[in-house]
């Protein structure tokens, strides 16, 4: 089995990455852990809401309560980015060159390497944000659908409509497809890639138990992996439509124990599956083969990232429980 060296903190992770080589975990109460040559902690909310890493720049991109967007650099150093006072940073997620967009309340801010914003609002709670793997280009989910803007220029946003509250929202890798989670226990995806003029075509993803709280894209983008059931449900994308009309995969399952977290391997179609009770496997598409990655522990799993050479897996829960699992040992 392979290696764990645990870490125990206080309260909910919301995150786990590695920021180059250096494991962080991101508590709610907005704290930073890092282990880089022992543990190292800094404090860089009141309240941390979300984060993600920004590959670009080798950093940590964080939102909280206290209306900031921080830069967490690989050694710990903090520096703000943006601010929106007395509101709650919901979402962020990071784009090319540097840039990063956040969310609070209706409006979605883009803030480009060179420190310039701009702002899109729309008429109901943005939920979740995404850029588009290609050009300045960011999704913002919402009551109804997601709207597509143009950050970099001034080209007319495109809506996609679907009723409903669009929780999370994540373009695929060669960005044919937007997929978002919903709030009734669903997936819903639009085809982007018709002909021009063409409307974009649905494609609906449901019969899950529970909230679908992490999705992962595999490394060439022809799998979406999902948590909300007692497996992880592993949707086809390699065709030009899609998932439409084909039935997943389903890996790992246990039954009437939740997944709660799942992360493609950046380099293989392996699947590191987290689970309500704190138990991780290691899952290979091609023949569905299981391998322990970690043992239950005393919380859901709520967080997990492989390092860039995919010999690492950082993983958090809910009740504070973190490590580094090394699949190389």
């Amino acid at each position: 089995m392979p290696t764990v060296a645990p870490l125990d903190l206080e309260g909910h992770v919301l995150g786990a990455y590695f920021v180059g080589d250096v494991p962080f975990f991101a508590a709610s109460s907005g704290e930073i852990h890092r282990l880089d040559m022992g543990h190292k902690t800094v404090s860089v909310h009141e309240g941390l809401l979300s984060a993600v890493v920004d590959p670009a720049t080798n950093s940590l991109i964080t939102g909280g309560e206290d209306g900031k967007v921080n830069r967490i650099l690989a050694d710990g150093t903090v520096k703000q980015i943006a601010e929106a006072p007395r509101k709650w940073i919901t979402a962020v997620a990071a784009g090319p060159s540097g840039a990063i967009a956040y969310v609070h309340g209706k409006t979605a801010a883009v803030v480009t390497a060179d420190g310039k914003s701009r702002e899109f609002t729309e008429a109901r709670s943005i939920e979740g944000v995404a850029f588009a793997p290609k050009g300045m280009r960011i999704g913002a989910s919402r009551y109804n659908g997601v709207t597509l803007h143009w950050a970099g220029t001034n080209g007319a946003p495109v809506d996609l409509e679907w009723k409903g509250a669009h929780t999370l929202v994540t373009f695929s890798p060669d960005g044919r497809f937007v997929v978002t989670a919903m709030q009734e226990n669903a997936l819903h995806g639009w085809k982007l890639d018709g002909k021009p003029g063409e409307e974009a075509r649905h494609m609906r993803m449901s019969g899950y138990p529970a909230k679908i709280k992490s999705l992962s894209w595999s490394p060439k983008g022809k799998w979406l992996a999902s948590s909300g059931a007692p497996a992880a449900i592993v949707w086809p994308f390699s065709s030009k439509d899609g998932p439409m009309g084909k039935a997943p995969l389903e890996l790992g399952t246990r039954a009437n124990i939740l997944v709660t977290s799942v992360a493609f391997h950046p380099a293989e179609e392996v699947l590191a599956i987290g689970f309500i009770d704190g138990m991780i496997l290691g899952v290979r598409l091609a023949d569905q083969k299981e391998v322990l990655l970690r043992r239950p522990g005393k919380g859901a799993i709520s967080a997990m990232s492989w390092s860039s050479s995919g010999k690492q897996l950082a993983f958090g829960s809910e009740a504070g429980d973190c490590g580094v699992v090394d699949i190389s040992a």
